[in-house]
């Protein structure tokens, strides 16, 4: 063997054994299918609150901006639209009845 090849084989070698005894020989075990069902629910179930999650930090900036901008438009427009004459309202028209004083209201 020359040395470039001496160099190369150890390398090799050691990656052939790494494949060859994660390669199992025979699987003896048997997934029926009330386990497997369960696996994959709860596969689904953990890639969903994974994806929420994600969209969650996603979107959280652009509501903020979206209501940021609606705000700003809400003043803009309050601020270009003149005052609106006073209303009356319903305590206007019918004063609070007065209050009686705890002599009063207290029974013989």
């Amino acid at each position: 063997m020359t040395p470039d090849t001496q160099r190369h084989a150890k390398p090799f070698a050691l990656a052939a054994v790494a494949l060859c005894a994660t390669l199992p020989l025979a699987a003896h075990a048997y997934v029926g299918p009330g386990a497997g069902l369960g696996l994959l629910a709860a596969l689904w179930g953990l890639l969903a609150a994974v994806g929420v999650a994600v969209l969650y930090v996603v979107m959280w900036p652009i509501r903020r901006m979206r209501r940021r901008r609606k705000a700003e438009q809400a003043a803009a427009a309050n601020a270009s639209r003149e005052p609106a004459p006073a209303q009356q309202t319903a305590s206007d028209t019918h004063p609070a009845p007065a209050r009686r004083s705890e002599t009063e209201s207290m029974r013989p």
